[in-house]
């Protein structure tokens, strides 16, 4: 009995933490839905030092926008447009990988198979719940990491 405690000790002390709670693991479901990304944030980089997102411009015009994320795999984000920002609509094929635990996507223009596209972009899944979603987007910066922080909520139907 007592070896059986100290083996679920030992093996609770060894699971990945990450705020003081055991790291999720998200999945494609997690995902699903219309989000709108409500605000974007910075971790390890300021705001001026970041000219595009996503090859779309600067990442102002990406605030308001709206992604649908469906099943299928085969999505499109929304741009709102003004002050400076296009508005428009991009295709894209978007998956989640279990294992590293981040949100991928490519752009799809019209004829493009997914399967042909190799330019995409990954994210990191940081926090996935019914009602909001945080993806971050890393920048290098020399030897160190930064990101670009995607804060999304479930659009009201």
């Amino acid at each position: 009995m007592v070896l059986l405690c100290s083996s679920l000790m030992i093996l609770q002390s060894c699971a990945t933490r990450q705020g003081g709670t055991v790291a999720e693991t998200f999945s494609k479901g997690d995902v699903r839905g219309t989000w709108v990304v409500n605000d974007i944030t910075f971790e390890g980089i300021l705001p001026g030092n970041v000219q595009s997102l996503f090859g779309e411009g600067s990442y102002k015009c990406f605030i308001g926008s709206t992604w649908n994320l469906p099943n299928s795999g085969n999505g499109t984000y929304a741009l709102p447009g003004g002050e400076g920002c296009t508005a428009g609509t991009q295709s894209i094929v978007w998956s989640v990988n279990k294992t590293n635990q981040t949100f991928q996507f490519k752009k799809l223009y019209e004829g493009d198979k997914a399967k042909n596209v190799t330019d995409g972009y990954v994210l990191v899944l940081s926090s996935a719940t019914d009602n909001n979603l945080v993806l971050k987007s890393p920048v290098q910066l020399g030897s160190s990491t930064a990101y670009v922080v995607l804060n999304l909520s479930k659009a009201v139907k």
